[in-house]
């Protein structure tokens, strides 16, 4: 039998590299432009970030974005 494997949701997932990366919000913060207090609540989920502050997130962080193929199911 096959054993499902839940898919964590991309925001999710950057909230969690935000955190575990070594980096202080604070120099976050500098490096991208970003105010403290934005950052912050978006770890906590509590806003979402622009276009613009996502792509210096993942400029600052080093991220690369890679496609899942499997088959996606309705509803996550």
């Amino acid at each position: 039998m096959a054993m499902k494997t839940k898919r964590t949701k991309f925001v999710d997932q950057l909230r969690a590299i935000v955190e575990g990366c070594g980096k202080s919000r604070y120099a976050i913060s500098k490096e991208t432009g970003i105010d403290e207090s934005t950052l912050s609540r978006f770890v906590h989920g509590e806003r979402c970030l622009s276009g613009k502050a996502l792509d210096a997130l993942g400029e600052c962080l080093g991220l690369t974005v890679v496609m899942d193929k499997s088959p996606a199911k309705k509803g996550r």
